[in-house]
This record gives structure tokens, C-alpha cells and sequence, in this order.
């Protein structure tokens, strides 16, 4: 069965959006099932939709070990989707991840690499103020040209992968708001009229961004 809940937006598509300004979803096909080949690890299937691109998409095998398994209080949706989105998040990040229109299955590890055990948490790597003001422009901005408003600014999913609180994260729509770029309602923002026209810049931004992915890929392939 895939998941997309509507938490992030009010329609049935939700954005998310990574530091380098690429708009994604996420198809996670639950639940996780224990792998057929022996190994100690758990698996769910998923796909990482690039928004706005030709149909573009990576489908993914994300690979949960044991070790993770026994940090996480159950592998359902509710516990698990965060730090799974994330995870994917951060591999896209890394261009570990190439979209195609076409391709297979490819693995990736979700592993302890993201956990703090000193700090009994999950982290993603710490984003500055600046990085996270962008972030939620770039979200709501695609959200709303995507699938449509309102959106929710103070998504968990997005304070967990900038590893800051959702009171930040509102504190920043705040400041964006003042400057009449959206309207904010209790967690929820609708992009005003000047942040729909800066949609050449973060248009720019993805295009800049497919580009460098593509050429690592590329690369790699000799």
C-alpha cells in the first residue's frame, strides 16, 4: 500500500523540497517486510518523484538495518516515514540518487550513519537560519504551484531534516510573512503574490541543480 498523507498540503501531492532547491515526492509503498535473501535488514520499496521534470523518478529498496530496527519504536508510518523521507532526502543531497525516466530498483542503506546516540536522535546535518528561510520559500512556493495551498510550514519531517524545532521553523514563516511574501494561519502558509513571482529564480535554482546531478551521474558512467 503507498502513503501520501496530506499533512504537508491541501491537496493529495505533498512537496518536499532539499537544500539545493529540487522539488520531490515520495511513493512509500508500506510496510517494510523482512528481507527474502537472508540478511538482517527490513525493506520498503519506494519511489522519489522528481516534481516539475519530464517524469523523472528514482525507485528505490530502502534497506533498514538491524541496528536501526531496534532504535525505531515500530517500523509503521507513524515512527518510521520522517526518518525514512529523510534518509532519501539526504541521498538526493549527496547525488547519491540519479532519476531517470526508466530505471531499476536501486538499494539504499537507511543506517545508523544518521543517528546521534550520544543525543537519542535522529540527524540530518544542522541548516543555518538562512538555509531554512530559503527552504520554506522553495516549499511553499512549489507545494502551491504543484498541488496548491495552504501548505504546512511547521512540518516535523522538514524540522528534523534541517535539525531544528517547528517553533523555528514557524519563527522563519514568520519573518517571511512580515515581508508579505505569504500569509501565515497557526502552521499553515499561503504564498502571497511576490513569492509566486519569483518563480524564475527557484525554477533556476532546480534546473541548476538537475544539472549538477545529472553531471555526477554522467561522470561516474564514464
Amino acid at each position: 500500500m503507498s502513503a501520501q498523507s496530506q499533512r504537508s498540503g491541501s491537496g493529495d501531492k505533498r512537496i518536499y523540497v532539499t537544500l539545493a532547491g529540487l522539488p520531490l515526492s515520495f511513493e512509500l509503498h508500506w510496510p517494510f517486510h523482512k528481507s527474502t535473501s537472508g540478511a538482517d535488514f527490513w525493506v520498503l520499496h519506494a519511489d522519489i518523484c522528481l516534481e516539475n521534470s519530464s517524469g523523472l523518478h528514482a525507485p528505490v529498496a530502502v534497506n533498514l538495518s538491524a541496528t536501526v530496527r531496534e532504535l525505531m519504536p515500530s517500523l509503521e508510518p507513524k515512527d518510521a516515514e520522517d526518518p525514512v523521507i529523510n534518509t532519501l532526502r539526504k541521498e538526493v543531497d549527496r547525488r547519491q540518487i540519479e532519476f531517470v525516466k526508466s530505471g531499476k530498483l536501486v538499494p539504499v542503506h537507511f543506517s545508523s550513519r544518521h543517528y546521534d546516540f550520544k543525543r537519542n536522535k535522529w540527524v540530518f546535518g544542522k541548516a543555518s537560519d538562512d538555509d531554512i528561510r530559503l527552504l520554506v520559500a522553495r516549499k511553499v512556493y512549489w507545494q502551491t504551484r504543484l498541488a496548491g495551498g495552504p501548505v504546512r510550514v511547521g512540518d516535523p519531517a522538514d524540522a528534523l531534516y534541517v535539525e531544528a524545532s517547528v517553533t523555528h521553523m514557524l519563527e522563519i514563516a514568520r519573518s517571511l510573512a512580515s515581508e508579505e511574501l505569504m500569509t501565515l494561519e497557526g502552521e499553515w502558509a499561503s504564498a502571497n503574490a511576490a513569492l509566486m513571482a519569483q518563480a524564475e529564480k527557484f525554477e533556476a535554482d532546480m534546473r541548476i541543480a538537475v544539472a549538477e546531478l545529472e553531471k555526477k551521474h554522467a561522470f561516474e558512467r564514464g
